[in-house]
């Protein structure tokens, strides 16, 4: 069965998910997913992932209950589940993520693993940073990534989302 696909409204600009019932294979930030066959769009296909996307961005979710289909090779599967792994509202750096996954010589090739997540947020790529605690890359742009710590962080900290996200407000270009 070829993927359906469907646009999520989030306070990050619109989502583009592909997948199918029951699974999801990619997340995309706008402008990022290119030419889609109308055919293919079903939003029924991918009601469950947005539902999970809608309560996490409403700060009633703090983690994914998904099944993903991510592809890749053994390497990426492990950096990918190793992401899975680091709690809501934390964040670690690329070394340390290394470390996690027993190849602390393959600090790079994490890097590169983790800036090819298939599906970010639900694969939370954005809680890794750098080892001087600064922002480093990230597909949605630094600012998305700082939107959606901030997010974690006051929910983590038993704060509600700031009002931007209650309100749809965000401005993510």
């Amino acid at each position: 069965m070829t993927d359906a696909w469907t646009i999520y409204q989030s306070p990050l600009g619109p989502l583009t998910l592909i997948g199918g019932p029951g699974r999801l294979s990619a997340l995309y930030f706008p402008g990022r997913s290119g030419p889609l066959a109308e055919e293919r769009r079903d939003p029924e296909a991918l009601a469950v992932a947005c539902d999970q996307l809608e309560e996490y961005f409403d700060g009633t979710r703090t983690r994914f209950e998904l099944a993903l289909h991510l592809g890749g090779t053994a390497f990426q599967r492990r950096v990918w589940a190793e992401l899975i792994a680091i709690p809501f509202g934390a964040t670690v750096s690329y070394g340390a993520l290394a470390d996690a996954i027993g190849r602390p010589d393959r600090v790079r090739a994490v890097g590169a693993t983790v800036g090819r997540t298939p599906v970010p947020i639900v694969v939370p790529c954005h809680r890794v940073i750098g080892a001087n605690g600064e922002l480093t890359g990230y597909g949605g742009g630094l600012q998305r990534k700082q939107a959606l710590l901030d997010l974690e962080a006051a929910v983590a900290g038993g704060d509600p989302p700031p009002a931007v996200w209650r309100g749809r407000q965000l401005a993510m270009l």
